[in-house]
């Protein structure tokens, strides 16, 4: 069996990684391991905030900068009540010895809400205390692809665009470049069981 770890699926939208956190999610239940699937934002009273002014049902800054300065705010906020609330929370949960995968994580605020050079310092003081993960796995799915699967969706959100996307790629190599805690990166266009083959073969090898 598997020791309690937090693991994160990052990657643009459109990349696969709900499909592989649940994928990871059955895998890992299938051999005896107790395991809870979450994301960000969370399902708390944040992150609902937060889904509802993705959708326009919420009036915020018409501003991209400062709608992006509002929303790291709101996301710094959710995760603290995701990490640590009593009822679900990530590490009340790995602390009784399930396992957490989510999908998102502080990585998608430096990726999705720095636009300018001068967000990444607000970014790096609203996140700074919050824990790494055990593994990190990053999809790279090229942009055209992201917005070629995105185009099935009935209803995009705000951060959905072909524009946006390209600076949220250009973000997440500039993270992972930076980043020195336990990371895999795999091409997201490969087939989704080899996806998935790999992500447990780089878990075993923890």
């Amino acid at each position: 069996m598997l020791r309690a770890k937090f693991i994160v699926f990052e990657g643009l939208d459109g990349s696969g990684t709900s499909t592989q956190a649940s994928m990871l999610e059955r895998r890992l239940i299938q051999e005896g391991n107790r395991c809870h699937l979450t994301s960000e934002p969370s399902g708390g009273p944040v992150g609902q905030m937060i889904r509802q002014a993705f959708k326009g049902r919420l009036r915020f800054s018409q501003s991209p900068e400062r709608f992006d300065q509002q929303m790291a705010h709101l996301f710094s906020a959710d995760r603290l009540d995701h990490l640590y609330n009593d009822w679900d929370g990530v590490v009340p949960m790995l602390e009784r010895g399930m396992s957490v995968i989510s999908t998102r994580y502080f990585f998608s605020s430096y990726a999705y809400h720095c636009t300018r050079e001068e967000d990444w310092a607000l970014i790096e003081r609203l996140n700074r205390d919050f824990p790494n993960p055990d593994l990190l796995v990053y999809l790279r799915n090229p942009v055209a692809e992201s917005v070629r699967r995105l185009q099935s969706r009935a209803l995009l959100d705000s951060y959905e665009t072909p524009d946006k996307l390209s600076k949220v790629a250009a973000n997440y190599e500039r993270i992972l470049n930076g980043y020195s805690g336990r990371k895999v990166v795999i091409d997201a266009t490969r087939p989704p069981q080899d996806i998935h083959e790999a992500i447990v073969q780089t878990l075993k090898d923890l």
